[in-house]
């Protein structure tokens, strides 16, 4: 049986309860009919979660099971709570509340307030950053404004997690937690931010859910009467939910079990917020008679992007791991995950903009692409690769659609139009909706063609023509299904419904987004950039379930993807920097060539067989014939797949134990100068400094272990293999073993074997090791 994610725009409302189950799958179909107890849906990527459990709430609206004034359900964005919202209404559920956790809050806190505590309910801080910033100058504590964004966050984890300040250090300790600042100074900060807003009588958006959980629970008689409202919830990415959010459910609930939470602890990546995963594992445990229901049909990908997610989640370790749910395609067969590796970041923009150009040549949307990178400080170049040539783009977590200037504007002008009607001049030639929104449109400045270039202009353009879109499919939908040609003023009326539910239409434009606001999301070709070591796992993730969120977060961004998926690194930051970044761990044995690349995947196959890059064996200086292939180069001491040229020739990672033999060591510099002064060469052209390291750290006892060093070719092991291996024997040199040959017949055996005719691993030439 087949289902699919996602539901036409305009689809007909289902003609009864039976109907509104057509199209799912028997998993989704076991979520549908579970309308009574506790219930836990674990739902991989791309399942149809969403689907599950709206077409769940109108099944039991529509069999008249539940009322669609006592259905609360909650998640965590506008955005997806909209989205429910005109699901449930697509489905005739129109009645059902589906909202934020503080969008449900502050409704119950505006409404009780005058009750419980009397007068108006204090104003709300929109940033509280600003007070933040005036509570540190009160204490004498100076930030900067990265200091200020991650002082302000530590004190909205500590809400969350029902932490005062006099509690604050001891939970940091015992949370393994790393503070931006001294424990004992964020306290003395959280105190003084708290006094401040008690002192101006505000509150801010933590507080909305903390004041609710404090009316509720001290006023049995207000607890009851939500109760009373609210009979059945249904949360949605349960694995988010905070120890404060959980209170509040639990007050919400009572001593009732009409709960039904979604989640997937593959996907938890917010814990730096104070989400955690254990309420969605341990549903069990507080309700051993729940039904649990698993998702893993996957509708989104193809089998090639679930190969890989797979394999991601297969070398996952840690709690979250070990609920690890494996997909299983429904898909097509598509082509293989794509990785590219880029000299520095400006290439690989540039890379990336020109392969997006071949898609959209090859008829893929602009809408239905998207570049998604780990911080938002990496999309300054991209959005300048795209406008260089020409790709509209838009950036995700920007303003609201339904928020814009043009877009107020268009509302108000077809609004207009639709009051006067026939009296409109501008509607004399327009005889359809499309044209006659198109004519309104017109004559605010909007054309059919975009505009050259992008910026504002075209941000303007995209927002219109989305309108104009949305209007033909809105009169197309209507005409399928039977019902007459609808007229402008049906349209307006769309249009507020959506805004409403902010249920915003698509613009056409390449998304530009972070990881973590790409949650939720999908697209037909994702670019996944940026993955090296340093950014993906991000520099301060030191403990060892800080990485493996990290590692989740780009499961969640491959799980983007429908068909096409790109996956790419840069070695160096600027043009002409050291090429010293490695890609991320979390591609070994995934990208091919990579350690472990043989290693069994957890969809039985073998990992790393196939992809998307092909690289020819180099061909010999002077171009004679192929050079026998090796195979990759790893790390003696963590096994890790080495492309760096200085650490190939460390045969260890740069930052891995060494186990260098310092007295060796010097005698070998002391050794390499004085050749070098016999031959009249840079001391390089004897032995790179990485060289004499490698053979400082392997201590070769023969001329087999001696050629094994990289950088040791046949030309030089017969030279200097004697000296090199007297030296490492701690035996003297006879003073006659010097090689003052300094003639070489054979251009492909000169300085290591070629390699070594500039220092390639990065080195600077240093006046101590080339002599004079």
């Amino acid at each position: 049986m087949t289902a699919a994610t996602e539901t036409p725009l305009f689809p007909a409302v289902p003609e009864s309860a039976d109907a509104v189950l057509a199209g799912l799958d028997p998993e989704q179909r076991e979520v549908a009919t579970a309308l009574h107890g506790p219930v836990c849906v674990l739902a991989g990527a791309g399942t149809g979660k969403t689907r599950a459990i709206t077409h769940r709430i109108a099944y039991g609206v529509r069999a008249g099971i539940l009322q669609p004034a006592t259905v609360l359900a909650v998640t965590f964005t506008a955005r997806a709570a909209g989205e429910m919202r005109g699901r449930l209404r697509q489905l005739g559920a129109g009645g059902v509340q589906a909202r934020t956790f503080h969008s449900a809050a502050l409704r119950q806190l505006q409404y009780f307030w005058p009750r419980a505590v009397g007068g108006e309910l204090p104003r709300i801080v929109q940033r509280k950053v600003q007070l933040v910033a005036e509570a540190a100058a009160g204490c004498r504590i100076r930030l900067d404004r990265n200091e200020l964004r991650d002082a302000t966050a530590e004190i909205e984890w500590a809400k969350v997690t029902q932490t005062v300040p006099e509690d604050y250090p001891a939970q940091v300790a015992k949370s393994d937690r790393e503070p931006p600042r001294d424990p004992a100074e964020i306290a003395g900060l959280f105190a003084a931010y708290e006094q401040l807003k008690r002192d101006r009588g505000v509150i801010d958006f933590e507080d909305v859910l903390l004041l609710t959980v404090g009316v509720l629970q001290d006023r049995a008689d207000i607890a009851d009467q939500v109760r009373g409202q609210y009979q059945h919830f249904v949360v949605d990415e349960y694995q988010d939910v905070s120890p404060l959010q959980q209170r509040l459910l639990e007050l919400w609930l009572g001593d009732r079990d009409s709960l039904c939470v979604v989640g997937d602890a593959s996907q938890t990546i917010y814990s730096f917020t104070g989400a955690t995963p254990d309420h969605l594992l341990d549903f069990r445990t507080r309700h051993p008679h729940a039904t649990v229901v698993k998702l893993v049909r996957d509708y989104r990908s193809s089998p090639q992007v679930v190969h890989l997610a797979n394999g991601l989640l297969g070398q996952a370790r840690g709690r979250a791991a070990d609920h690890r749910l494996k997909l299983v395609s429904q898909r097509d067969p598509g082509p293989e995950p794509v990785y590219t590796e880029f000299a520095d970041e400006p290439a690989e923009a540039e890379g990336i903009a020109r392969r997006i150009g071949e898609l959209l040549d090859a008829g893929v949307s602009a809408g239905e692409i998207a570049v998604l990178y780990r911080v938002n400080a990496q999309s300054e170049v991209y959005e300048q690769a795209l406008a260089d040539h020409g790709v509209p783009y838009q950036l995700r977590g920007a303003e609201r659609f339904f928020e814009r200037p043009e877009v107020r504007e268009a509302g108000v002008a077809l609004r207009g139009a639709a009051r006067a009607g026939s009296n409109d001049s501008l509607l004399d030639s327009a005889p359809d909706l499309p044209s006659q929104v198109r004519a309104v449109l017109t004559a605010s400045g909007w054309t059919p063609q975009p505009p050259a270039g992008s910026g504002a202009v075209r941000d303007r353009w995209e927002s219109l023509a989305a309108i104009a879109r949305l209007a033909e499919q809105f009169a197309a939908s209507r005409v399928a299904a039977g019902a007459p040609p609808p007229a402008l003023g049906d349209f307006v009326a769309e249009l507020d419904e959506r805004a409403n539910a902010q249920h915003a239409p698509t613009v056409e434009g390449v998304t530009l987004a972070s990881l973590h606001t790409a949650k939720g999301l999908e697209w037909d070709a994702v670019f996944l950039v940026g993955l090296s070591e340093g950014t993906l796992p991000i520099t301060y993730a030191k403990t060892d379930e800080q990485v493996e969120e990290e590692r989740r977060l780009l499961y969640v961004g491959v799980t983007r993807a429908r068909t096409h998926l790109h996956l790419s690194w840069a070695l160096s930051r600027t043009p002409g920097g050291r090429p010293s970044r490695r890609p991320t761990r979390f591609l070994n044995g995934l990208r091919p060539g990579s350690a472990g690349s043989g290693t069994r995947l957890p969809d039985g196959s073998r990992g790393g067989a196939s992809g998307g890059v092909e690289r020819g064996a180099p061909l010999r200086p002077g171009g004679g014939g192929r050079r026998k292939l090796r195979g990759p180069a790893r790390c003696r001491v963590c096994g890790r797949t080495l492309t760096d040229a200085g650490e190939m020739k460390l045969m260890r990672c740069e930052d891995c134990p060494s186990e260098l033999d310092e007295a060796l060591h010097e005698r070998l510099l002391d050794w390499r100068r004085e050749q070098a002064e016999l031959l009249g060469q840079p001391a390089f052209c004897v032995f790179t400094d990485k060289t004499l390291m490698a053979i400082a750290e392997a201590l070769p006892e023969n001329e087999s272990e001696l050629a094994a060093i990289p950088g040791v070719g046949v030309r030089k092991l017969g030279r200097y293999g004697s000296d090199v291996l007297a030296l490492c024997a701690g035996r003297d040199l006879a003073p006659d073993t010097a090689d003052t040959d300094t003639t070489d017949p054979d251009p492909s055996n000169r300085p290591d074997e070629a390699a070594e005719v500039a220092p390639d691993d990065g080195e600077t030439t240093r006046k101590n090791s080339f002599g004079k």
